[in-house]
């Protein structure tokens, strides 16, 4: 891969250590949708949201409750956010390691530095806020501020608004590796996550184990080519 002049990144799975925030906060919300009688059942197993990160928050409920009505998925919607939130300013959640410094690195070599994320817009940001993260980035996209339907689109407009001419996706699930494919960018698969198949990294140019490794990665791979 050229040496990139940007660097955008997925939230969940690839900086941030999702399960330390969601597991409590999905266990919050399902009491809460059972004590306003939306839902009567019990929780689903935690598996069916890991495996559904990357998914658009739709597509993730129609997966997780399959039988919920439609009330009962939008009041999930608002909930999760809500216990998300919680959850941040009470502290426990986790980056991946060598996440900061990694960043800072990559901010000293002059990389531009982008979040892409199917998430929330206020649950992104609030991420990278209650991590320290949120300086590092030159501005971070979400598919639920931006209203877009795939990741393919919201990298697109990433990349023109910013007339970035050359880049690398990296993420852990299908849609990052799509992102990445559809809009001509390098594309760095993080193998450490663990919350999808190993099949959803197919079309990766690079695989890592820790994301430390992106230093490395950046500082071997090639100049760009003139003009």
């Amino acid at each position: 891969m050229k040496k990139p002049e940007a660097i955008i990144f997925d939230m969940d799975g690839t900086l941030f250590k999702t399960e330390t925030l969601l597991i409590p906060a999905y266990h919050r919300l399902f009491d809460r949708l059972r004590a306003e009688g939306l839902y009567t059942e019990e929780t689903p197993p935690v598996e069916r949201i890991l495996g559904s990160l990357g998914m658009l928050l739709e597509e993730i409920w129609k997966r997780v409750m399959p039988d919920a009505s439609e009330e009962a998925r939008s009041r999930a919607d608002v909930l999760l956010l809500e216990e998300e939130e919680r959850g941040l300013e009470s502290g426990g959640s986790e980056l991946y390691p060598g996440v900061v410094e990694t960043l800072q690195t990559l901010r000293a070599h002059g990389v531009k530095l982008f979040v892409a994320s199917n998430g929330p817009a206020p649950y992104v940001e609030g991420v990278a806020r209650a991590h320290g993260i949120a300086d590092y980035f030159e501005e971070l996209y979400s598919a639920g501020g931006r209203k877009t339907a795939s990741k393919v689109d919201l990298v697109r407009i990433l990349l023109d608004e910013h007339h970035i001419k050359s880049a690398w996706m990296v993420g852990d699930r299908s849609s990052d590796i799509e992102a990445g494919a559809k809009n001509g960018l390098g594309i760095v698969g993080c193998a450490y996550a663990g919350f999808g198949a190993d099949e959803e990294l197919e079309g990766s140019h690079v695989l890592i184990q820790h994301f430390e490794e992106l230093v490395q990665l950046y500082q071997t791979s090639e100049e760009k080519q003139a003009g």
